[in-house]
């Protein structure tokens, strides 16, 4: 069992849950100091004192669904074959989308922007994935500049999963809609050498 929760991190917990919640729901202008203080049952000087300001109250929202993210990428083993990788990689990308839709919905809806062309950090969720991109062109499998990989992939991701949690896709159609998909793009980057290969091993 983890230690208990001091007052301090109880409190900072509820408002940054209740941040991340009205960031995802609301129009941004509208979530104020008072209005997640109040949501979250806590002072706006709570506010201030644990985060220094509004701005730092989203600061804590966007690590906290940037680190989640990382996390579930970062999970994902490597394996002989970098297609699978990168295929294993949207996976992730989907699965945690789909378990914490306030954090992706605030990641992706301006609070955090998506660059694969900017300095990467150590904690950056883009980071696995261009590593995965950057080995399969090394070992020829993909062809490309990877930044426009980097951009396509992500593109097919993030539409798919922002259709399946606005409701637009039923659970068995998001799912093959999501492999099928995904496949494809996989197989639109691939050198003519695996692009022949993957024709004549397909059923």
């Amino acid at each position: 069992m983890g230690r208990p929760k001091t007052n301090d991190e109880a409190v900072r917990e509820r408002l940054v849950v209740c941040a991340t919640e009205m960031l995802a729901t609301r129009p941004r202008e509208s979530v104020t100091v008072r209005a997640v203080a109040a949501a979250a049952e806590a002072s706006t000087t709570a506010v201030y004192s644990l985060f220094g300001g509004k701005d730092g109250l989203i600061g804590a929202v966007r690590d906290r669904a940037v680190a989640g993210l990382f996390r579930e990428v970062s999970a994902v083993r490597t394996s002989v074959d970098p297609l699978a990788d990168l295929y294993a990689l949207a996976v992730a990308y989907r699965r945690w989308g789909c378990g914490h839709r306030h954090l992706y919905t605030v990641l992706f809806g301006g609070v955090q922007s998506f660059d694969p062309s900017g300095e990467v950090g150590g904690s950056d969720p883009i980071g696995p994935l261009l590593a995965a991109i950057d080995r399969a062109l090394t070992e020829s499998v993909l062809a490309g500049d990877a930044t426009s990989i980097a951009l396509s992939l992500w593109a097919a991701m993030h539409g798919l999963v922002t259709l399946e949690l606005a409701g637009a896709l039923d659970a068995a159609t998001a799912e093959a809609a999501f492999r099928s998909t995904m496949h494809a793009t996989l197989r639109g980057w691939t050198t003519p050498e695996v692009f022949s290969s993957l024709r004549r091993s397909a059923p």
